[in-house]
């Protein structure tokens, strides 16, 4: 064996706020050993001595010790000490140089592009107008919600033992096929619904189960990108089909590809621009789909936020064929760490869909689904839906009127009367990037139309979130991004 370690050979670094000696100890002398500080057959000193080196108690050496023992990384014998297990120290797992990183690394980062809607955007912290993302979470009954969990919570054991066969807890499952039937007009039973951490990931699983690589989708363009992504990381074609004034045009579309595996649309309030597709229109696609035999994907998103009139009926409540495919979310509807949303399959594909998705995620937080479950069954979602619905139609027009009285020649806010962002179109000849880049330097987050485009020329506007903002914030946040875009 090697000589003993002096306190000078065994330099370790100083102990990180809130760690124990002893963790601290032990991860300094595995981390010697590893790198080839401590050599192999080095005998530490005694511990007695140890101790005394490093001003720390016996009884914190004693127990690195044991833990390094335990784990091999120290060998010991009575009467002749403690030393590096030479064949931990001999495997190599220093790092080769102070830079060096593992290859398979490099080509993931190497062969990783961002999406086109996250190149050079800057997310501003905290919440500042015109954030799109959150809704209003000061309005949110967070007491009342913290009730509903406490209580499931003293009753653990009486929900948590009931059988989840993949689809998600099916009082919930109950509860939303009611919902959707009231609320949405939609077409379904407690066993068509698969209950999923979101949208994102029911794209995600919808585009794997779908499509082979090589498929043709159609996307509308602009259109909502985190689709776009699930689709090309399955391999998908895309294939952009112009929006217009009624929606996704299918005489475009067909155009462009005839005979696409599928479209993805969000006909109750189109993504990114806002309108909602024509009936006529929606007859349309469905009469395409039934003939070419595609699926559609609808996204129900921001249906519930339509602020005159009656919302449309859903695509899915009109179809015959069993051609749609429904998703929607309470995110944000709700809260944002709610990660729950929803599938509505077509009764065929339940059983092949729900053994699909568990070779991905078994099931999603059971504790979320039953308050959630409890939540709309008492009544308190559709109060608080219809609180927010007054609450957002007010920040709405506060917005317009904003853009009014200080926007007027710069952006043109759209009059569309739904959701919780609206779009505003530039007129200043910046282009969308530009302002979004001037409204960021100065403290305002926007987000530019064309990070949402695929084939289409920029469209020269904004996305306004005004849902997290009140009429004051509102008025303060368009004052400041007109004076930021008046000067170029």
């Amino acid at each position: 064996m090697s000589k003993v370690a002096s306190s000078f050979e065994l330099s370790l670094n100083p102990r990180s706020r809130g760690q124990s000696l002893s963790r601290w100890l032990y991860e300094e002398l595995r981390a010697a050993i590893l790198e080839g500080r401590l050599k192999a057959g080095t005998t530490l000193p005694a511990t007695r001595e140890f101790a005394r080196q490093q001003r720390i108690s016996r009884g914190t050496v004693l127990s690195a010790f044991e833990r390094l023992q335990d784990e091999g990384y120290l060998s010991s014998r009575v009467g002749i000490g403690t030393w590096v297990n030479p064949n931990v120290a001999a495997t190599g797992i220093a790092r080769c140089a102070p830079s060096a990183v593992p290859a398979y690394i490099d080509r993931a980062i190497s062969g990783y592009k961002h999406p086109k809607p996250f190149v050079n955007w800057v997310a501003l912290r905290g919440t500042r107008p015109f954030k799109m993302r959150d809704p209003a979470l000061d309005a949110f009954p967070a007491e009342l919600w913290g009730r509903l969990a406490s209580r499931r919570a003293r009753s653990f054991n009486a929900w948590v033992r009931e059988e989840d066969d993949g689809g998600g807890y099916r009082p919930l499952r109950e509860a939303i096929a009611h919902y959707l039937g009231s609320s949405r007009g939609v077409n379904c039973g407690p066993d068509q619904i698969v209950i999923v951490s979101g949208v994102q990931q029911a794209l995600d699983l919808l585009a794997r189960f779908l499509l082979k690589p090589g498929d043709p989708v159609w996307m509308e363009d602009p259109g909502y990108f985190g689709a776009t992504i699930a689709f090309q990381r399955a391999g998908a074609r895309i294939v952009p089909v112009p929006v217009d004034d009624e929606g996704l045009s299918i005489v475009a579309g067909v155009k462009a590809c005839a005979h696409p595996r599928g479209v993805f649309v969000t006909p109750a309030h189109q993504y990114p621009l806002g309108m909602t597709m024509s009936l006529d229109r929606r007859v349309e696609l469905l009469r395409w789909a039934a003939r070419t035999g595609a699926f559609i994907l609808e996204d129900d998103y921001d249906s519930e936020y339509r602020f005159e009139g009656l919302p449309s009926p859903a695509l899915q409540g009109l179809d015959r064929n069993g051609n749609v495919i429904f998703i929607g979310t309470f995110t944000k509807l709700l809260f944002p760490a709610l990660r729950l949303g929803y599938i509505v399959l077509p009764p065929p594909l339940v059983e092949v869909f729900s053994a699909f998705r568990r070779g991905t995620d078994l099931r999603s937080s059971g504790m979320d689904q039953a308050v959630l479950c409890d939540f709309i069954a008492e009544g308190h979602f559709a109060r608080h839906l219809r609180r927010m619905r007054s609450l957002y139609a007010a920040r709405l027009e506060a917005l317009k009127d904003s853009g009014r009285r200080y926007l007027s020649g710069v952006l043109e806010v759209s009059e569309i009367n739904a959701g919780l962002y609206t779009a505003a179109f530039l007129r200043n000849g910046m282009t969308s990037r530009q302002a979004e880049t001037i409204a960021a330097k100065h403290g305002i987050e926007t987000r530019a139309l064309d990070r949402f485009t695929l084939a289409r020329p920029d469209p020269r506007g904004l996305l306004l979130g005004f849902a997290a903002f009140d009429e004051k914030a509102i008025r303060n946040g368009a004052m400041r991004l007109a004076a930021a875009l008046s000067k170029r």
